[in-house]
């Protein structure tokens, strides 16, 4: 399975998805978290992946500071809940690849998903 989920939207995951060569023709699903939310499925998945909805979780959405998340211990059920009312706290982009799973949008990150895709 190849399979992106990304934000329409965001300037930083169009770039991603173009500069990893990430689009239908090379043979990719594409999910505009915004246009079509996530699934408890898709999460759970994505969890499964990567080893904890903790990892999954963006704190750099504005949400985070206004609803005060930041004072507050998170549980993993947290994290999940949080993702799935709000697309916002899905760190973006998450590339699925086969059994690899790519999350976020940090140059080391970037790196290793290119690699992979460029082959």
């Amino acid at each position: 399975m190849k399979k992106i989920y990304y934000l329409g939207t965001c300037d930083t995951c169009k770039k991603i998805m173009e500069d990893a060569g990430i689009s239908t023709a090379s043979g990719f699903e594409l999910q505009d978290i915004r246009t079509e939310k996530i699934t408890p499925a898709q999460l759970a998945e994505m969890k499964k992946m990567a080893g904890s909805y903790e990892t999954l979780f963006s704190r750099r959405a504005l949400l985070y500071k206004e609803l005060g998340l930041k004072d507050k211990k998170l549980t993993e059920e947290d994290y999940r809940d949080y993702i799935l009312k709000h697309d916002t706290f899905l760190k973006r982009p998450v590339v699925v690849i086969g059994d690899k799973i790519f999350i976020g949008s940090e140059k080391k990150n970037i790196e290793a998903l290119t690699a992979v895709t460029k082959r």
